[in-house]
C-alpha cells in the first residue's frame, strides 16, 4: 500500500488483520473505504480506529454485525456512511451517533437492518415512511437516505412531524412538572399548617 491509494477495499478479512492493516493505510490520502463482509462489531473492532484517517470522505461496513451502540470517532470529512445489512435495531440510538460523529454526511444507508424497516426486510409503508422522517428530520443535511434522494416536501414534512411530536412531548412534560411542583407545594403548606 503507498501512498497514492485514494481508495482502499478491505473485505472478508480476519479480524485479527486489522490493526496491522490500519497501520499500513495511507492516513493522508485514503478517501474511500469499504470494510465489508468481515463479520466486524462493536466489541471485538470499534471503528473509533478509523478516527487517524483524516481524508475519509467514505465509509463502507456493509454486511458487518455492528448495532445501534456502535461508537464511531469524530470524522468530519466524511460524507457518505454505508451500514446495510447489520445488527441496527435501535433508531434513535443509532442516528444521533451518526449525526453528531459524522457532521456533514449526505449520504446514509442502512438497508437491510431491523431500525430501517421497508418492504424487504417486513416492515410496512407506514414504518417506513415514518423511518425516513424520522432519520431526515435529525440530520438535516442528507440528501440521500438509502437509495432514495431526499425530497424537499420530504424534508419539510419530516421538520413538521417531529416538531410537533417534540412539541406535544415537552408540553405534557411541562404539565408533568406543574402537577409536581403543585403537589410539593400543597404537601409544603399543609405541612406549614400542621405545625
Amino acid at each position: 500500500m503507498h501512498s497514492g491509494h485514494r481508495s482502499q477495499l478491505l473485505g472478508s478479512r480476519d479480524c485479527r488483520e486489522w490493526i496491522i492493516i490500519l497501520q499500513a493505510i495511507p492516513t493522508d490520502t485514503l478517501e474511500v473505504l469499504d470494510l465489508s463482509y468481515n463479520l466486524l462489531d462493536d466489541h471485538y473492532w470499534n471503528p473509533v480506529l478509523l478516527g487517524q484517517l483524516e481524508k475519509l470522505s467514505t465509509l463502507i461496513l456493509d454486511c458487518n454485525k455492528y448495532t445501534s451502540h456502535v461508537k464511531f470517532p469524530y470524522m468530519p470529512r466524511v460524507t457518505t456512511v454505508c451500514i446495510n445489512k447489520n445488527k441496527i435495531n435501535n433508531l434513535p440510538v443509532f442516528v444521533e451517533e451518526i449525526r453528531r460523529k459524522f457532521p456533514n454526511i449526505k449520504i446514509l444507508s442502512m438497508m437491510n437492518n431491523e431500525a430501517a424497516p421497508s418492504y424487504f426486510n417486513g416492515g410496512s409503508l407506514t414504518q417506513f415512511k415514518d423511518y425516513r422522517q424520522y432519520v431526515i428530520s435529525q440530520i438535516p443535511g442528507l440528501e440521500i437516505l438509502d437509495d432514495t434522494e431526499v425530497l424537499e416536501k420530504e424534508r419539510a414534512q419530516a421538520r413538521k412531524t417531529y416538531r410537533l411530536q417534540q412539541s406535544s412531548q415537552g408540553s405534557r412534560k411541562r404539565k408533568e412538572d406543574s402537577s409536581r411542583k403543585h403537589t410539593h407545594m400543597q404537601k409544603k403548606s399543609n405541612t406549614i399548617i400542621r405545625q
